[in-house]
């Protein structure tokens, strides 16, 4: 079973004037995490809103864990973190999830045991009686989730789960993140952090113009076909020459060179070569761009 189906869901609004999404199609498995990814106004809030019962989608179908979205009886399997979440700041953490628990129908004894271990999870165990308006940013994110997993969902909406904060609160949440991932739940990410994404997620899609342009895995992305970052330790001054009796295509980044071969045969010759000249072979890494390179080649330079 798919955590969420979508089947030529689109969204219209003033008379059909703005088309926010077009006939989007889309199929996430359970126990991944899966992000949406697009520029400002690509239609990204408006799925969300549909899947999760705010609005209602002009024409289509969806569904989530099986059922379809206008079966209001899937919210129990569902965790939701907004955007701009905000909890009342003369509350402590014990007395927000307390609430948000009992808003979700989750008995006084469950949340007894919950309320410890979910405080635990995201690595607020000891501030769980403070008060949250002495909460740092990123301690209120990692609270957003925990309210997010009261109900213990098996799909989790988050929206912008990682924005704001800084670079070790970001590595907390990712960690958050990936250990709930572990645990067998599924994790759909709305997100502009891009270099987040790319550590954390399984597959992701992006949108432009409320329509679905790529979908797939972030490696396979990311990934450069037959081409190499080479390091070598001594003798590095004759790899150009070799590149060049080879015909081989290189250049220097960051004091390594990557190399366009046809093949693995090519590539194996190329090593053969160096280990002739004496040189250490440092390290032979298959090459990469980073997600936002991809993200800006696949929207065009107009965006």
């Amino acid at each position: 079973m798919n955590a969420v189906e979508t089947f030529q869901l689109a969204k219209y609004y003033g008379n059909g004037r703005i088309k926010a999404l077009e006939d989007f199609s889309l199929m996430v498995p359970q126990g991944m995490i899966f992000s949406l990814l697009g520029p400002n106004g690509a239609g990204k809030t408006t799925l969300i809103k549909l899947l999760l019962g705010i609005c209602f989608p002009t024409r289509g179908e969806a569904k989530i864990l099986g059922k379809d979205i206008q079966d209001y009886t899937v919210h129990k399997n569902i965790g939701y973190l907004p955007e701009n979440h905000r909890f009342p700041d003369f509350l402590t953490a014990q007395q927000i999830l307390h609430s948000y628990g009992k808003l979700g129908g989750v008995s006084s004894a469950e949340l007894r045991h919950k309320i410890p271990n979910l405080l635990a999870l995201v690595r607020l165990k000891e501030w769980g009686n403070v008060k949250i308006r002495k909460y740092s940013k990123g301690m209120l994110q990692r609270l957003g989730i925990a309210q997010a997993l009261i109900n213990a969902p098996d799909l989790l909406f988050l929206d912008e789960p990682t924005d704001g904060i800084d670079p070790v609160g970001r590595r907390e949440v990712r960690d958050i993140l990936l250990e709930l991932r572990n645990q067998g739940r599924t994790i759909f990410l709305n997100s502009h952090m891009l270099s987040e994404v790319e550590r954390v997620s399984d597959e992701i899609a992006i949108l432009k113009n409320g329509e679905l342009i790529e979908r797939g895995n972030v490696q396979q992305f990311i990934s450069i076909e037959h081409t190499y970052q080479i390091r070598v330790k001594d003798g590095r001054s004759a790899l150009p020459a070799i590149l060049k009796k080879l015909e081989i295509e290189g250049n220097v980044k960051n004091g390594s060179y990557v190399v366009s071969v046809t093949d693995e045969q090519q590539l194996n010759h190329l090593v053969d070569k160096i280990r002739e000249q004496k040189m250490t072979i440092q390290a032979i890494i298959p090459y990469k761009i980073s997600l936002e390179d991809f993200f800006i080649q696949v929207l065009g330079d107009s965006q």
